[in-house]
């Protein structure tokens, strides 16, 4: 005898959209899955049980492609505004503006991930521990803004200006950055003191930042000249940028925060000490959105109240 399943109850209901929200915006059964830290044939039986609850046709799979029906897409749009409005009231009454459960996904570049944000990231965690995060890191061109939707990103740490017209972009600080290398490349001559003496010396370039010349300004006169430079290495990585530096391969220009402990040392010096490289903008990018989630908020109000004192030097 054939049992019939039990209409799902307003919360299921809610959960059964959510899932469904999510499938269209990640493009398939897997990708949901894998942003919603449960397996496929979940996310399947869930598709079904809203589909079986409304006694309509969500999607039309095959094996290579999916596709929202006309009642699909209707009902897309319809459970995404739900959605919000139900996180909005769910929010206000649980008094989720104290203290937000749930789980953060975040974009953020390698070094600054690893060192310079882990300390604010580990107060937020304390603060809130009903939070989880996700914390992806990874260095990419500089002006490449993640696609939130796709990759089930709720928000970015971008170090670079923003010229993205369709995300919102919060400046949190900026970084100083200086030419320096290892006292031992000079072999006891005398340091460079102009720009135009670090033409001459072999460089570290950062792809994702500079690879043929740099430009450096003077600290009084404002003077800017273009250093050209023909990198004997070029690399994606800052640390390792730091660490060939350091063992004399090259002269390079690097944030201040990261030299702290080998300008002290002497392992390395900075060179042309009255010239800069243009100060590096951080930002923090999310889409933009009719209603932010308290965990969204408060991440961002933490990012700006701790990031000009975990950036040391000014």
């Amino acid at each position: 005898m054939k049992t019939e399943l039990p209409a799902p109850t307003s919360a299921d209901r809610i959960e059964l959209m959510q899932t469904f929200v999510r499938i269209v915006e990640a493009g398939s059964l897997s990708a949901a899955a894998a942003q919603m830290g449960t397996t496929q044939p979940t996310v399947s039986r869930r598709l079904q049980a809203l589909e079986r609850s409304l006694g309509v046709r969500l999607l039309q799979r095959s094996t290579h492609a999916m596709k929202l029906t006309e009642d699909g897409e209707r009902c897309f749009y319809r459970a995404r505004e739900l959605i919000v409005s139900w996180n909005a009231f769910e929010a206000e009454v649980r008094g989720a503006v104290d203290q937000p459960e749930g789980r953060l996904r975040i974009v953020a570049p390698h070094v600054f991930g690893q060192q310079l944000l882990v300390g604010p990231l580990a107060a937020y965690l304390q603060r809130y521990p009903q939070m989880n995060v996700e914390w992806l890191l990874h260095d990419g061109p500089q002006d490449r803004t993640p696609d939130f939707i796709a990759e089930g990103v709720d928000c970015a740490i971008r170090v670079g200006e923003v010229t993205d017209p369709s995300v919102v972009a919060i400046r949190l600080s900026e970084v100083p950055r200086i030419a320096i290398g290892a006292p031992s490349l000079f072999g006891g001559e005398p340091l460079p003191v102009h720009a135009r003496d670090l033409e001459a010396l072999p460089w570290l370039a950062a792809r994702n930042f500079y690879r043929t010349e740099v430009v450096l300004t003077h600290e009084t006169t404002r003077e800017v000249y273009r250093v050209q430079i023909r990198p004997r290495m070029i690399t994606d990585s800052l640390n390792a940028l730091r660490s060939a530096a350091v063992l004399g391969v090259g002269v390079g220009v690097l944030s201040t925060w990261m030299l702290t402990e080998e300008l002290a040392a002497g392992r390395l010096v900075h060179l042309a000490p009255q010239w800069h490289a243009a100060h590096a903008p951080v930002y923090i990018v999310y889409p933009y959105a009719r209603f932010y989630p308290a965990k969204l908020r408060l991440f961002v109000d933490a990012m700006r109240t701790a990031f000009p004192a975990s950036q040391g030097a000014g």
